[in-house]
C-alpha cells in the first residue's frame, strides 16, 4: 500500500550554508535536541516503510529561507515534496511564492495562524488580514495546497475564506486543535467538510493533545470530511521517536476502515493533492 508522511522536517548540520533563522527569534528545542538531516529522515522513511516524504519547512529553524528543504527536492524529486513558508504579510510575497514554487519545485505553502510550542507570533491581524489578500488570490487561481497551523476558534474566518476563494485547497496541521468532548471538533464544521477542500492532517501532536480521547476523535474526523479528506503524518523528528513508532501511533488510532479508504489516508490523499506520481503495483 502506497503511503506518503504529510508532515516531516529536516534540518541541516551544515550552518553556515544553511544559518539558522527562526520565526520570532527563538529556535525550537526540538530541533536542537534531535535534529535529523534529509539523509536521517531517508533512512527513517525507508525502516517505516514509506514511500514518499512531504517536507514542511522548518520555520523554527529557517524561518522563510527555504534553501535547505529546496536543494534536497533538487536531489530526491522521487522521494520528496515540498511545503515552503513565506511572509504572506510582505507586499513581495506573491513573487517570493512564484519563486520557490515555479524555480525550486515547491508543491505547497505553510502559515503559522497560532502558535504550538514556540514563540512565532500571528502574522498581523491573522489569516483575514487584508495585506494577505493578495497571497490568497494566488494560492487559489494556481490551486497550491495552503498548510494552516490553526486552532479550532480561527474555523469560522477560515470558512470564509474558503467561500471568498473557491480554488483555495486547505491542509488542517495537526488537526488545527479541534475541540474535545461531545461537541462539534471545529465550530462552523458543515462549512468546512462541505466545501470539499479541507484536508485533516492527523499527526502524533493531535494523538497526544487528545489523549484516550484520540481514537473516537479520530473517528469523528473521518466521519465529518469523508476518507477522501484525511491525511496522516509522523511530525518526524519534532516528536521524538521514529518514524515508525510515530506512524504506527497515529494509524492504530484510525478507526475500522476497509482497504480502499485506508489506502486513501495512508496515501492516495496525499498522492493527489502533491501530484505524486504512485509507480505501478503500489
Amino acid at each position: 500500500m502506497f503511503s506518503v508522511d504529510t508532515h516531516t522536517h529536516i534540518i541541516s548540520p551544515d550552518t553556515t550554508a544553511y544559518p539558522a533563522a527562526p520565526l520570532g527569534g527563538h529556535r525550537s528545542e526540538w530541533s536542537r535536541e534531535r535534529p535529523a538531516d534529509i539523509d536521517a529522515l531517508l533512512r527513517e522513511a525507508d525502516a517505516a516503510g514509506v514511500d514518499h516524504l512531504i517536507l514542511v519547512q522548518a520555520s523554527t529553524v529557517y524561518g522563510f529561507d527555504n534553501s535547505y528543504v529546496a536543494d534536497q527536492l533538487a536531489r530526491h524529486p522521487d522521494r520528496l515534496s515540498g511545503v515552503c513558508s513565506v511572509d504572506f504579510l510582505s507586499p513581495k510575497a506573491v513573487d517570493d511564492l512564484g519563486h520557490w514554487i515555479d524555480e525550486r519545485g515547491f508543491r505547497g505553502v505553510r502559515i503559522r495562524a497560532a502558535d504550538g510550542t514556540t514563540a512565532v507570533p500571528t502574522p498581523g491581524r491573522g489569516l483575514d488580514d487584508e495585506r494577505m489578500t493578495p497571497v490568497w488570490e494566488f494560492l487559489s487561481q494556481r490551486r497550491v495546497p495552503v498548510c494552516i497551523q490553526m486552532h479550532a476558534k480561527h474555523a469560522p474566518i477560515l470558512a470564509d475564506l474558503l467561500e471568498r476563494y473557491l480554488g483555495l485547497t486547505v491542509l488542517l496541521d495537526h488537526a488545527a486543535r479541534p475541540r474535545l468532548g461531545d461537541v462539534q471538533p471545529y465550530p462552523e464544521l458543515s462549512r468546512l467538510s462541505g466545501t470539499g477542500r479541507v484536508f485533516v492532517k492527523l499527526t502524533p501532536p493531535a494523538v497526544l493533545r487528545a489523549g484516550q480521547e484520540a481514537a473516537p476523535l479520530f473517528a469523528k474526523l473521518v466521519r465529518a470530511f469523508g476518507p477522501g479528506h484525511v491525511l496522516w503524518g509522523s511530525n518526524f523528528p519534532a516528536s521524538a521517536g521514529t518514524l515508525a513508532d510515530l506512524a504506527d501511533l497515529v494509524q492504530a488510532r484510525l478507526p475500522e476502515l476497509g482497504d480502499a479508504d485506508l489506502t486513501l489516508i495512508r496515501g492516495g490523499n496525499a498522492a493527489r493533492l502533491y501530484d505524486v506520481t504512485v509507480a505501478e503495483g503500489q
